[in-house]
Formats: structure tokens, C-alpha cells, sequence
């Protein structure tokens, strides 16, 4: 219809641009020949005041060329058979008006042709009088009527043009009108009959509809390459523009709902927003990764939508920046939506404001350019109609990325100020016939998005621009093409665009698809014949099982091995310290109720303060390395795969840090082992001899590391000096002296004191001055400790020797010459050892077992959802392979499932 019209008026503006020519052409002409014949009266030539013959032929021609073009004009001017009364009323009538003139024209100058050969036989004063007269006459009045009577005509013919236009735009509002009425009729049937089909018959499985099966397909197509440069090249609708130029408002009236966030001249979009639009039985919204929907009709729904997409906009923007490259995705349904998909970008920028990050204006830049390049993209360029042309950015840039406009479609938004507010209407007509921006476009259209009132429903908006168009002046007085206007003839003609695109597009990408996922099955073959094809997610679960099936494995441990591992532990951390702390200083008093006394006090204060603690963390350290036990075991099973290592070791690492010991386990065990420390009672021979061989076997290992220690004081032995090529150093050699005279002393007296008195050391220095060696005192004390306990180590090593057979007289409770009273502190410290280790065991396997499991599966539940995680504990080129083999297979199958969907319902689009 709008087409039609546009037909029409430029029909008639042609005939009256040349009604006007002829007009003026003709009076001129009339005029030069009066004047002509007027100056040539003296001459009385009579053939002098008419004009000549090739004057008369040229007039004749171009009168017959008027007529011709006015006829080609007319009838090469298409009328819609509807419309025929009204041509046939007003414009045939014109076309034979012109005719007429034209035909009497053309007969005017043939009659002066024969009238002249009449005037030849009259004589010359006869021709002068009658010439003179007629001509004069006849000029005059002939050029008056003809001025005249074109100038009615042309008035005529303009009012009639008006009428036709008034009658034309009647015509055009009742059938915009029927339309919006049938599309409402359309929408309630449609709705009924999908409610239908959802709430009747039996249950079965609804069918996606072709959107949303698109959209799916573009979600996987980000998620593979979020580069957008590689296969991602499936159409969708672009929005772009200027910061505030309209670009959201248009995206709403197309979704016909207000669902975007608004901020008084503040940036608010802040990432790309796709929305899909599908149609539905329910006007309502809902985001890719949620189940919850939105009522697109209830305010305090769109408010919380509203919200909610601010929310995610805020927290998709990390590192102090204004914008983020970080997709969300929207779904819209609802009765009379077109399908189609679009991605809204921020508004491209001028100038960085102090609130914003430095890089902003170029990332917003790179995005739109990211976006746009996708060669099968639609690109919606936004401009503000209601500022100047000249400051427009986006329309430069939508020019490079598209010079040819293939896919470009222009939009003029806030057209309602621009009548208001521009000086020279006539850049609109401009604009929105290509002429004014260095750019093409595939259409131009002209939209009114709104009122400035953020109140307003979309109802009421489309309300206001439907009444803008039909009364606006500039619209009205430039012609412009009814279906260049309103929001909903721009949507018609994106989604049947988009959809031309769609169908052009999807099968080239699903072959590219086909070809890549045979590459890589090539290359799985050749690489990892024998393996199957598990991605990350997989892999994750077949070594979370393991990592299941291992700590499971430690509630498996017998007793014995609990209590085992749990004594050797304890005695290496607490051994130093009894020795140390306990026994040594014990060892160096007078007599046994001293040495038992200093026992006592020690064992009570040890037992109290610290050894409830320390055997805590001993349970713990026991517990974790059984755990890491049953890992390395695993490794050297037939069936490992080393891909799991790190993932494992992550684990258990990260599981034992974060496990506890319950704190009333260290208060229980601190009763247990004052009171086993506090028992002197050894009813049993074996605990005896146990308590000896303890006591044997603590005392070795002291002698062992005290041996080390000198030797490595004194240097390698002669043996070790001529098989091994070793030499001593001066240090080692004055060492050596010094043993020499300490030995003498520790020989001269076997229960000799720790210390050295004055008078020893005395001697001693003196003694190796006269050897030539000069050493302090200091030099000395320190030789003479490793040395002194190595030999009370030996003297307490025969004692436990002699304590053997020494049961029978403890027994029955002689006395005898050999002090077993090492013995006896020994039994306590083992009682005590064993008694904790047997806590610790029952506290393992009732609780901390289970909390360690717990805490296990905690882990691994975390780092299942952290992606970033996975793909540190999981790597090379067998994981990444797999993984590309897998999504490309999925999103094959989808653009497959999704061709064959778009071929059964080719009727629809």
C-alpha cells in the first residue's frame, strides 16, 4: 500500500512538472514570434511576420514529444486494481486534458503552415492591413488565454492531486487499521490454541519451537569459540549506536515489553544482552542458566527483571573496567512476537568520563566490531533523529564494516523531537532515503520509541506513534513510504530478513561441522587408538570415583596397622623430647627416688600441657598418609592413568588442610595418658621384656645419631681415609686431640657427670699445650657433650642388658645392684604410647574417618563446578581433544535437528 502510494505521487508530480514546461514553453514561444513580427512591420514583407518554416517544424516536434512523454508516462504508471476508480475519476481525465491542448497545439502551427500560401495572393497593402491587425489580435489574446487557462489547470489539477492524496491516505489508515485487527484476532487464537495444546490430550513431549532451537544453537556456538571469529557466523541481529540514541527502547518495542534497566544520561548497558524471541501463549521472560520466569504483564515482574539483568550486568564487569565481553542470554515469549534473534551492545562513546575505565571507548568499539564482522549478521544501526547528523559515530562505523550495506538496516529513532526541534525538515527526507550519511543500508526506517516518560506501557507508546505518523507534517508533505514507519513494519522486515539469512547460512555451517569433527576423530585414531573418548566433565567423574573408592579404602584398615603406624609415629615426635627433656636430666641425679621424683613431675607436666596435642596431630598426620598411601598405591596398579595424578594429589592436599581434629577428642586422650603415665605396675614378664627391648632399641638409635654426630666432629677413620681418598681438616684434627683427653677422663671415672669441673678442663688444655695444640675452654665443652652422651648411652644400653633377668627380683620387690629404673620409665611411656595409639584408632575409624570422607567429597563436589579448576588438574592434548570432539559432535547434531525443523516448517517463515 505505502509502495503504491509513493507510485502514484511521483506519477503525478512528473505530469505536473510537465504541464508547467508546456505552459511556459508555449506562452514563450507565442511571445518571441509576436515580437518578431512586430519589428519587421516597415518592411511590409508579409511572410516576414509569421515565423518560418523551421520555426514551425521545431515547435511541432517538441509539442509531439510532450504529448508522447505524458502518454509513456501514464501508461507505464502501475495502478493496484482497488485503487482504479479513484485513477480513473481524477487522473484519466488530466490525460485527456493534455491530449487536447497538445493535439490543438500541434493543429495551430499546421493551419499557420497552410494559411500562409492564402495570404501570398493578396496584394501587399491588403496583407500588411490584415496581417497587421489579425496577428496583433489574435497574439495578444491567444498568449492571455493560454496563460490563464494553463494557470486554472494547473490549480485544478493540484487540488485534485491533494484530493487523491487525502483519498489515498484514508484508504491506507482503514487498511492499517483492519490489519491491527485481524493481528489481535490472530494473537487470541494463537495463544488459545498453544494453551491448548500445552494444557490438553495426553502428556507428551512439546517441540522447541525454530527459535529457541536457533538460539540453543548460537549458545553453543559462543560457548565453543567465544572469539566469535572461527565458526560462530550464523546470523543474528546486531543493535548498535550511539550511547542514548534508542537502541534499547527499540529493542523493547519489539519484544514489546520494557525489560532493560534505564539510567538518566548514565551507561547502563554494560555488556551484549541476546534476547530470543519466540512466540508463545504467555507474554513472560527467562534467562538462559534459570528456571524462573517473568510476567512480561505484571509491573512489579518487569521491575524485578529489570533488576535482575542490572545485577548480572554489574557482576559480569571484573578488574575495575566499565564494560565486559561476557554474554547474557534472555528469552522473551509471547503472542505476536517475531522470531528472531538480537544482541543489544553498549552504546558507542565519544569521550571516557573520569567514572569510567580508560580502555571503555575502544572495548565498546572492539565489541561492536567483533559482533558486526560476522559476515551473516544483521546489523540494526540506531540513530538519534532528535540531534545533529554530524555527530554520529555509529554510522562510520557500520559503513566500514558493511561499505555495501547488504545487512545493514538504518533506523530513525526519536523522530517526534526532530519535527520539533530541526530547522530544515527536509534532512529527515534525507536520511531516510539514503542521501545524508556516508553509509547504505538494505531499508530506512523512521521510529518514535517513546514519550520521555518512564511510566509509560507499551501500549501507550505504540498508541503515540501511530498518531505521530498520521498527523506529522513532514511524513505527510516528503511522501515518505508508509512501510518505512513504526516500530512494527521495522520488526516485519528484520524478521524476514533474519530468516532469509538463517536459511542461507545453517547448512554451510553444518558442513563445516562434519568436516572439522572428521579431522579430529582422524586424529583421536592415530593418536589414542586403544583409550576411549572422555572430556573433562567425564574424566573428572571417572577419577572422583577413584579418588571415592580410595578413601573408602582407609575404613578397611585393620587394628593392628592403625595402632602400629600410630605408636612408630608418636615415638618419632615425641622421642626427642623424652629423651631430652625427660630422661636425660633424670638420669643425671643421685640416686633413684631423686631420678624417680624428677620422673614424676616431668611425665605429669608433659602429659598435661602438650602431649594431648601432639598426639592429635600425630592421628592426623597417620589418617592423611594412609589416605595418600591407597593414591600412590593405585598408581602401580596395571590400570592407572597418570591423567588423574594432579586431580588426586589437589585433592587429597586440599581435603587434609581443611579437616579438623574435634577438640574434645584431645581433652579424652589427655585423661587416658595421665593415667597410663602414672602406672609404675608391670604385672606380665612379656610387658617386661618389652619394656627392655623398647628401652634397647630407643637407646640404639640415640647411640646411632650421637656416633654420627662425633664422627662427623672427628673425621673418616683411617679405613675411610685410604679406600676413600679422604683427608681431615685442622678443625677435625683438633677434635681428635681433644676426644683423646676426654676419653681419659670418662675412663677414669664411669659415672662421671654431664659437666666438666674447672679443674678437668684445666688439665685437659694443659695436656694439649704439650702436644702443641692451643684450644679454649670453649672448643673443649663443646667436644665434650656428643662424647659424654654417647657414653651414657652405652652405660644405659648394659644396664638394659643386665635389666633382662631382672623381672623376678622387681616382682617380688628386692633389691638388687642393677637400677632398672629406665626400664620402668620406658614400660610407662610404652603403656602410654599404646593406650593413645588404641584412642586415636576408635577416633579414626568411629569419626574422623567419616568427616574426612565428607570433607573429600565436599572438594571434589567444589571443583566439579569450578571450571577453571578442571582444566589446571586436567590437561593435554588427549583432554582437549576429546573435548572438541565432543562439543563439535553436539552442536552438529544440533544444527542438524535444526535444519530438518527448519524444512518442515518452511511454511511458516
Amino acid at each position: 500500500m505505502a509502495m503504491l502510494i509513493g507510485r502514484i505521487l511521483k506519477g503525478v508530480l512528473k505530469i505536473r512538472y510537465l504541464i508547467i514546461g508546456g505552459a511556459v514553453g508555449g506562452s514563450a514561444a507565442v511571445k518571441k514570434s509576436y515580437d518578431e513580427w512586430k519589428d519587421k512591420l516597415d518592411s511590409l514583407n508579409v511572410r516576414g511576420y509569421f515565423p518560418s518554416d523551421e520555426s514551425l517544424d521545431s515547435y511541432r516536434e517538441s509539442l509531439i514529444r510532450m504529448k508522447d512523454k505524458v502518454s509513456d508516462t501514464v501508461k507505464d504508471f502501475k495502478i493496484d486494481p482497488r485503487l482504479a476508480n479513484i485513477w480513473s475519476s481524477n487522473v484519466k481525465d488530466a490525460q485527456e486534458w493534455f491530449d487536447k491542448r497538445l493535439d490543438d497545439a500541434i493543429k495551430a502551427v499546421e493551419t499557420s503552415e497552410n494559411d500562409d500560401t492564402d495570404l501570398e495572393a493578396l496584394s501587399p497593402t491588403v496583407q500588411a492591413a490584415v496581417s497587421e491587425k489579425q496577428q496583433k489580435d489574435r497574439g495578444k489574446d491567444k498568449t492571455t488565454e493560454a496563460l490563464a487557462e494553463s494557470q486554472q489547470k494547473i490549480e485544478r489539477l493540484q487540488k485534485e492531486v491533494g484530493a487523491l492524496q487525502e483519498e489515498l491516505m484514508k484508504v491506507q489508515l482503514k487498511y492499517q487499521k483492519e490489519m491491527e485487527k485481524l493481528e489481535k484476532e490472530n494473537k487470541e487464537v494463537r495463544k488459545q490454541m498453544m494453551l491448548k495444546s500445552i494444557t490438553g490430550g495426553p502428556k507428551r513431549k512439546v517441540k522447541k519451537s525454530l527459535i529457541d532451537m536457533y538460539s540453543e544453537v548460537l549458545d553453543e556456538l559462543t560457548d565453543y569459540d567465544v572469539s566469535y571469529n572461527a565458526q560462530d557466523h550464523l546470523p543474528r541481529v546486531v543493535v548498535v549506536g550511539d550511547q542514548s540514541s534508542g537502541k534499547t527502547s527499540v529493542l523493547e518495542m519489539i519484544a514489546q515489553a520494557r525489560i532493560f534497566p534505564r539510567g538518566a544520561g548514565e551507561m547502563m548497558t554494560r555488556a551484549p544482552v541476546k534476547v530470543t524471541l519466540s512466540e508463545g501463549p504467555y507474554h513472560i521472560a527467562q534467562f538462559k542458566d534459570s528456571a524462573i520466569e517473568f510476567d512480561l504483564t505484571k509491573e512489579e515482574d518487569l521491575a524485578e527483571l529489570r533488576r535482575e539483568i542490572e545485577i548480572r550486568m554489574k557482576n559480569s564487569v571484573r578488574d575495575g573496567r566499565t564494560v565486559s565481553f561476557e554474554v547474557i542470554s534472555l528469552t522473551v515469549k509471547g503472542p505476536g512476537l517475531q522470531r528472531m534473534v538480537l544482541v543489544d551492545l553498549p552504546g558507542i562513546i565519544s569521550t571516557v568520563t573520569s567514572e569510567m575505565h580508560l580502555d571503555t571507548r575502544e572495548a565498546i568499539r572492539q565489541m561492536s566490531e567483533q559482533y558486526m564482522s560476522n559476515p551473516n549478521a544483521i546489523i540494526l544501526c540506531i540513530q538519534d533523529g532528535s540531534v545533529d547528523a554530524e555527530r554520529s559515530n555509529v554510522t562510520d562505523l557500520v559503513s566500514q564494516m558493511d561499505p555495501q550495506g547488504k545487512r545493514t538496516i538504518f533506523v530513525l529513532t526519536k523522530v517526534d523531537l526532530a519535527e520539533k526541534n530541526l530547522a530544515n525538515p527536509d534532512r529527515i527526507n534525507k536520511i531516510l532515503s539514503g542521501k545524508l550519511f556516508p553509509m547504505k543500508a538494505l531499508g530506512y526506517f523512521a521510529v518514535v520509541t517513546g514519550r520521555g516518560n518512564t511510566e509509560d506501557t507499551i501500549e501507550n507508546i505504540k498508541d503515540y506513534e501511530e498518531e505521530f505518523f498520521r498527523s506529522s507534517k513532514i511524513f505527510k508533505n516528503f511522501r515518505i513510504n508508509a512501510s518505512q514507519v513504526t516500530t512494527r513494519n521495522l520488526s516485519l522486515a528484520v524478521s524476514e530478513r533474519f530468516w532469509k539469512m538463517v536459511r542461507d547460512t545453517v547448512e554451510q555451517q553444518a558442513d563445516s561441522f562434519k568436516a572439522q569433527r572428521f579431522n579430529l576423530e582422524t586424529e583421536w585414531k592415530n593418536n589414542f587408538p586403544r583409550l576411549r573418548e572422555l572430556d573433562r566433565d567425564e574424566l573428572f567423574e571417572k577419577a572422583r570415583n577413584e579418588i571415592l573408592d580410595e578413601i573408602v579404602s582407609v575404613s578397611l584398615v585393620s587394628a593392628k596397622e592403625w595402632e602400629e603406624a600410630l605408636m612408630r609415629k608418636l615415638w618419632d615426635r615425641v622421642a626427642t623430647y623424652v629423651f631430652e627433656t625427660i630422661y636425660l636430666p633424670a638420669a643425671q641425679t643421685s640416686t633413684i627416688g631423686t631420678f624417680n621424683t624428677t620422673i614424676d613431675i616431668r611425665l605429669r607436666q608433659w602429659a598435661e600441657q602438650q602431649l594431648a596435642t601432639r598426639s592429635v596431630e600425630v592421628g592426623w598426620d597417620v589418617l592423611q598418609e594412609q589416605f595418600q598411601k591407597f593414591i600412590e598405591e593405585s598408581k602401580k596398579s596395571k590400570d592407572h592413568d597418570s591423567i588423574f595424578d594432579n586431580l588426586k594429589s589437589a585433592v587429597a592436599q586440599e581435603a587434609t588442610k581443611r579437616h579438623n581434629w574435634e577438640e574434645k577428642a584431645s581433652h579424652a586422650l589427655r585423661v587416658i595418658q595421665v593415667n597410663a603415665l602414672e602406672d609404675r605396675s608391670i604385672s606380665d614378664k612379656s610387658h617386661w621384656d618389652s619394656a627392655v627391648k623398647f628401652l634397647e632399641d630407643c637407646v640404639k638409635d640415640k647411640i646411632q645419631a650421637s656416633k654420627e654426630k662425633l664422627d662427623q666432629m672427628t673425621g673418616p677413620g683411617l679405613k675411610d681415609r685410604w679406600l676413600r681418598w679422604q683427608y681431615l681438616s685442622e678443625d677435625q684434627l683438633l677434635r681428635r686431640a681433644v676426644v683423646t683427653e676426654l676419653e681419659k677422663v670418662l675412663n677414669s671415672d664411669k659415672a662421671h657427670p654431664p659437666t666438666l669441673t674447672y679443674e678437668e678442663l684445666t688439665a685437659c688444655r694443659k695436656n694439649l699445650q704439650q702436644q702443641g695444640i692451643n684450644v679454649d675452654s670453649e672448643f673443649i665443652r663443646d667436644t665434650w657433650h656428643p662424647l659424654y652422651r654417647n657414653h651414657f648411652l652405652q652405660r644405659s644400653l648394659l644396664r638394659a642388658n643386665d635389666c633382662k633377668r631382672g623381672f623376678y627380683l622387681y616382682h617380688q620387690g628386692l633389691e638388687t645392684e642393677v637400677d632398672c629404673s629406665d626400664v620402668i620409665l620406658f614400660w610407662r611411656i610404652q603403656q602410654m604410647l599404646r593406650t593413645t595409639a588404641k584412642a586415636l584408632r576408635q577416633q579414626i575409624v568411629n569419626r574422623e574417618g567419616r568427616r574426612l570422607e565428607k570433607e573429600v567429597k565436599e572438594v571434589l563436589d567444589e571443583f566439579s563446578q569450578d571450571r577453571e579448576q578442571k582444566e589446571t588438574l586436567l590437561t593435554g592434548r588427549r583432554v582437549t581433544l576429546a573435548e572438541e570432539l565432543k562439543r563439535v559432535r553436539h552442536i552438529q547434531e544440533k544444527l542438524e535437528e535444526f535444519i530438518q525443523s527448519l524444512n518442515e516448517e518452511k511454511s511458516h517463515l
